[in-house]
Order: structure tokens, then sequence, then C-alpha cells
């Protein structure tokens, strides 16, 4: 062991793997397993998170900002801490529908929890690989005690489902097993996680179970292989920085850092100071107090423990500022640093617990508006992911040249501080006060943000959220269509359909929205009507869901969607697929209230000359397409593409087009509103109203669900 306890910790991956208790808030019996994925993560199964929450187990929708109870077995015992739903992948059928109750078999099923643990982190998480037929393999029930173990044996492998078998003598897998790690001896690593067990069968009308036969299935489970947790976690960004990069003397950050320690602490007696006081922050075991740490066991726990660097730049900011600076950027050359130190970090969480759910709703807006200019970000939105994302990010996009960069997290915390009550904003402000000094960032570059985030926080008081009902619309067969349902109070998307395997005509789609839109919670009084955000793939832009009719033989009312509520499409596949016009769209949808609109008229316009003007025409926030259909298709989706937030054309004319003319005297940020009113008059007067306009409608504050793979959003 060097004289850093931890810098050899990565070696200690052979012992058996840790396993962590998952319980439930309310009463804290235990709902699952888990285990460490990383430092500060847990990985467990969804539907383990939706039994610990009280929720049916398998329950689709995000679980919220709730602390969920999960207990670790550490050195000094076991503890329990607090943790939250990093990174949500639901259960789900094969066609990527609802799981329905007696299903034997599902996909997804995943959880990443973000724990709230001591400096030093979790334990040291197990090494992982794939899982192959033929495979020994032991899980442990939730619990973690060793009596519990179960000897199981990999008998089939198929796609996203591996079987298992156990033993006739010990331990059986049963309840409280889900979400634990399926632990190889001769890989000595994790191989997969435990999804499922096959009861035995129950007398339909007793419920007894039936006595036992030889014919009987006894003693089968099913777990989800590491290949497919891969497969489902990577889009996400989870595994990118787990597993641990080998450390290379000839590496410029270790090399850098070495000389800056020799420097910074060339006397013996100095450099075992700085390192009891670095390891007493970062929480690990250390060497002698008189014989020092080598400046190459410096450098090495600086690259291995990821909040050693931001330690140490603060214990050397206020004796030796030069040396800090040294220190951090060494340390930027390497991705194993984060930005916050363990104390830092450790406050932050406590100040976002103290936070409103209301405010930490408007988490992911504060980020689109904080950051205007930055790439995709992570999927998801929860706030744990975004944290994880921003942590990674060295600047705001905002520093000028030869000024220090602002760090994207604390500019963001800046935003969500400005929307806090006076004394929780106040301790926010000096919670980001403590991260600049220690990076050495003048005043008056984080007040400059201060002051942006204030001036935002204004507008957004005086623009209450408005609510969304979200139909994402997929074809199946001729004429018929399939739902997916969220609804959004303005704190994030809620799944409240329960199946999109089931097809429905127009009239029984515009019923089944309209019955949501109906339901207890949607706006009263001066309230205004939610908007209906429908999300379409390219090739369905033009379908005239605004014009379907809810009318049955016994309404009064036709119930036209586009008529009663304002009615918007919104294509997530064309902004993820050229993902590099991300900021722009964020961009122009910051200035929408004064941006200016683009109408494009001329026949002879075709979309590469519309593209080539759009990418120089950033404060282009609105265009009209008025031209023929068999042009005007090719051209909406380019604007779509290159990032114009709104557009608007009409649906079924050759000639020049009076919704154009007619929304030109709309204000932008009214047209959701005032298309339905042309609507209305179209359908009460259709010779004065002849048009049938789209309103394409991308909002960057405002969050769409995920979308499964499979379905034609993402594989087109």
């Amino acid at each position: 062991m060097g004289w850093f306890a931890a810098a050899e910790a990565a070696e200690d991956r052979t012992s058996r793997v840790p396993i962590v208790t998952v319980r439930r808030p309310d009463d804290l019996r235990m709902a699952g397993a888990g285990f460490p994925l990383g430092p500060e993560t847990v990985l467990t199964c969804a539907h383990v998170v939706n039994d610990a929450l009280g929720r049916n187990r398998f329950e689709s929708s995000p679980p919220g900002l709730g602390d969920i109870p999960v207990e670790v077995a550490g050195a000094h015992g076991t503890e329990r801490y607090p943790a939250r739903v990093a990174h949500w992948i639901p259960p789900r059928a094969q066609d990527g529908g609802a799981v329905r109750e007696g299903d034997d078999e599902w996909l997804g099923d995943l959880a990443v929890l973000r724990v709230d643990g001591p400096p030093e982190g979790l334990p040291v998480p197990p090494s992982r690989t794939a899982m192959a037929e033929g495979q020994r393999v032991r899980a442990w029930h939730g619990s973690g005690r060793d009596a519990t173990f179960a000897d199981l044996t990999v008998t089939s492998l198929t796609g996203p489902v591996g079987y298992l078998d156990g033993r006739s003598t010990g331990m059986a897998v049963g309840p409280g097993y889900s979400g634990g790690p399926l632990w190889c001896p001769k890989a000595q690593a994790v191989v997969g996680v435990v999804a499922a067990h096959f009861m035995p069968p129950h007398d339909p009308v007793t419920g007894a179970t039936i006595r036992h036969t030889p014919q009987h299935l006894i003693r089968r489970s099913w777990g989800i292989p590491w290949q497919h947790v891969e497969a489902e976690l990577h889009p996400m960004g989870v595994l990118d920085a787990l597993d641990p990069v080998p450390l290379d003397p000839e590496d410029p950050a270790f090399v850098l850092l070495e000389d800056a320690v020799w420097d910074a602490l060339p006397s013996a007696s100095g450099r075992v100071d700085c390192a009891v006081r670095l390891a007493r922050a970062c929480g690990v075991a250390r060497g002698s107090d008189v014989t020092p740490p080598r400046p190459e066991e410096f450098a090495a726990f600086l690259l291995t423990h990821p909040r050693a660097l931001a330690a140490l730049s603060a214990i050397l900011r206020r004796g030796a500022p030069d040396a800090a600076d040294r220190v951090l950027v060494a340390g930027a050359l390497s991705r194993t640093p984060r930005l916050l130190s363990p104390q830092e970090n450790t406050g932050l969480r406590k100040l976002l617990r103290k936070m409103e759910r209301t405010v930490l709703g408007r988490f992911p807006e504060a980020v689109r508006a904080a950051l205007p200019l930055a790439a995709a970000f992570p999927a998801g939105d929860t706030v744990d992911a975004l944290l994880d994302h921003l942590e990674a990010l060295h600047g705001d996009g905002r520093s000028g040249g030869g000024e220090r960069r602002v760090p994207a997290l604390l500019c963001v915390m800046e935003y969500i501080g400005s929307l806090c009550p006076g004394p929780l904003r106040a301790e926010l402000r000096m919670w980001s006060d403590g991260v600049a000094w220690r990076l050495g960032i003048p005043r008056e570059q984080l007040g400059e943000r201060r002051s942006m985030a204030q001036e935002w926080a204004r507008g957004v008081r005086n623009r209450p959220a408005r609510a969304r009902v979200l139909v994402q619309v997929t074809r199946a067969e001729r004429g018929r269509y399939r739902l997916r349902i969220w609804c959004d109070e303005g704190t994030g998307p809620r799944q409240v359909s329960t199946d999109s395997v089931v097809s429905y005509s127009a009239s029984e789609a515009a019923r089944e929205v309209l019955r949501v839109l109906d339901s207890p919670g949607r706006p009263t009084g001066d309230e205004p009507q939610p908007l209906v955000e429908v999300l379409v793939d390219r090739t369905s832009l033009n379908l005239p869901v605004d014009e379907w009719e809810a009318r049955a033989p016994d309404e009064i009312v036709p119930g036209v969607l586009g008529v009663e509520f304002p009615l918007v499409v919104h294509c997530p596949e064309l902004l993820r697929r050229h993902e590099r016009f991300l900021p722009h769209w964020r961009k122009r949808w910051s200035r929408l209230d004064s941006g200016t609109t683009e109408i494009v008229s001329d026949a002879s316009a075709d979309p590469g000359k519309i593209y080539a003007k759009l990418v120089n025409q950033l404060d282009t926030v609105r265009v009209c397409v008025d031209v023929p259909p068999g042009l005007r298709d090719g051209i909406v989706q380019t604007c779509l593409a290159v990032g114009i937030p709104v557009v608007v054309w009409d649906r079924g004319r050759d000639g020049a087009s009076h919704v154009v003319r007619h929304m030109d005297r709309v204000a932008t940020r009214e047209l959701p509103d005032g298309v339905r009113s042309y609507r209305a008059n179209a359908m009460a007067s259709p010779p004065e109203f002849p048009g049938r306009p789209v309103l394409a409608w991308a909002d960057a504050d405002r969050t769409v669900p995920r979308l499964h793979l499979s379905e034609p959003q993402e594989s087109a």
C-alpha cells in the first residue's frame, strides 16, 4: 500500500462484491438489493425503486425527487445514506409497451441511484464482464447477510435475458434478491443483475401453492446480462468514467502534478502536514506522520481519487495560490478529477435537499438558460444526471480572452439559486463564492453571472410554466395509431397512459386525449388552457391530429382537438439527429420575444439554400413556409433540423397561404393560442379562414420524455 491507502484501492476488486440494501422511506422495510457502480452511484432494478416508493411494480414514469434510503457496509459497520434516482430505464415489454402484472419477462428495468455517501466514496465497485452460458454465479439477498448466498448456473442466454438455474440444496432466489449483482467467482466479476424468479404454481382460485410434482419448474430465475446493462446505460454516459485509467508515469498530468507538488511542498514536514489534511478531507487511511509521501504518491492519489485534486487546491489556495493554480491546470489534463472537493460536494447536496420540489423541477430549464451554447445534455434530465454532466464541463461558454473560465456548474447554481427564497439563496451564494475562491475566479466574473441569473428569474416569475399534455403518436395499421401520453404541470413529464400497444382510430385517439385533458387537476379560472404537444417522427409532421374529432353517437359537441386546445407538433428526432445545432436552438429560444421572423415564399427556393441562410441568422426564431407542398416539407424539416424553434405552414394550400399572412400579425410567443383561434374560425367560417395551419413548436426550456430506441422517433 502507498501512503494514501486509496491509491491502491483499485487492486482490492477480488473480494466479495459489496451488497447495497435498498429500503422504503416510509417504514424502512427492505425493497431489494443493489451494488456500487461508481464512487457515488449504485445500480439496482427500476422495479425495486418502484417498490421502495410504494408505486406499481412496473410503473414507467420517473419516480421524482424523493430520497430513497440505502444501507452500505463499510469499514466501520453498516451506514444508511439518502439516495435519489439519477438515471431511470423503466420496465418495458418486448414491443416497447407497458409491462403487465403476470408477465414473466421484460426489458429495461434499471435505475442508477446517486448516493450522498461518505467522503471516501462507496466501497470499491466490482469488476464487470459479459455473461456467458455455463457460468457459475452467486447472488445475495438485499440484506447482504453472508448466509443468504444462492449458487446458480447460467443455463441459457437469450438476448437480453439470462436464465439461471439454482442448486437443489442451499438458498433459493426469491423476494429481496432483485437488483443485486450476479457474481462469477471464476471471472472475479459481476456478469449481470438479478431481475426476477419463476415462482411455484398457485391455485387460481385459492391462491395456495400447488403441491410439488417432478414436472414443476423449480429454482429458475432470470437476470439482465451485463452486456445488455451496458447497452441500456451507454446512451446516458453512465459508464464512461467508471473504469479507472491505469496510471502512466509518462502521462503529462502525472508529470505536471509531481512537479507542482515538489515545488509547492519542498520540505518533508510540509508534505506530511499537507498529506494528513488531504487524507482527512478525502476520508481515506494514511501513512506515517514522520515519513512524508513522495511527490509521485501525491500525483497518483490525485489521479485516482476523483475529488482529491479539488481538496488539495483548497488546502494550497490560502498559502500558495500559484501552486493551487498549477495543480488545477495539470488536473484538467485528466478525466478523473471532479470539479468539487468532498466538502463542497456534501455542502451542495445538503442545499439541494433544502430546495422546494417546484424549484428543483425547474433545474433542466435553469441549465438550458444558463448554458445556451452547451452541446447535448444527458438523457433523462434528472437533477443528479445533470449535476454529473455539469461537473465535467470546464466553462459556461461566456468567458472572454484572458479570463478564467467560470465552471458551468457554478453558473447553473446561480440561476437555480435565483429562484429560491432569500435565506436559501444566500446559502447558495456563499457556497458558490467559496468554490469560486478556491478556483481563483475573480468575484466580478461570478457577479456577472449572478446578475444575468437575477434577470432571468424575474422573467420566469412573470411567466408561469404552462401545463402541457404530451401525446406521442405513431402509425399502426392503416388509419390507426398508437399513443403514449404524459402530463406536465411545470415540474416535468409524468406518464399517464398505461399501454402503447393498443391502436386507435383518429376519433378514438381524440377521445383518449380529451379524457386526459378532462381529468382532475386541469387548469381552471384565469389559467391558460394546457398546451397539447404532439410528438411525431419527421414523416408525420403533417398528420392532421388537430382536426381529429372525438364525437361519439351520444356526444353533443364534436370535440375537435385543435379547436378546443392550442395544439402544436414537435419532432425530437430532427434535433437529436443533428445535435451540433442544439446550442443554436437554445440560443434562438432564449430570444423568442426579440428574435426575427423569416418568410420563405420563393417557389425556386430549396432546402440547401435555406440551410445556408439560416446557419448565419441566429437571431431568426420563427420561419413561415409558404411554398407548394412538394417543396414545403423538405424546407420545414431543414428549419427544424438547424434549430429553428417555431415553424408555421399551411398543410393544405398550393397557392399563397392565408395562414402565413394572418399569423404574421401574431407575436411569436402567442402563436399556439393564435393558431387555435384560427382553427376555430376556420371551422365556423371556412371561406374567411381557408387555411389548415400547422405549428411546430420546440420549447428549449421544457423537457420531452425519453422515447424508446425501438420507436420511429429514434430509428428513422
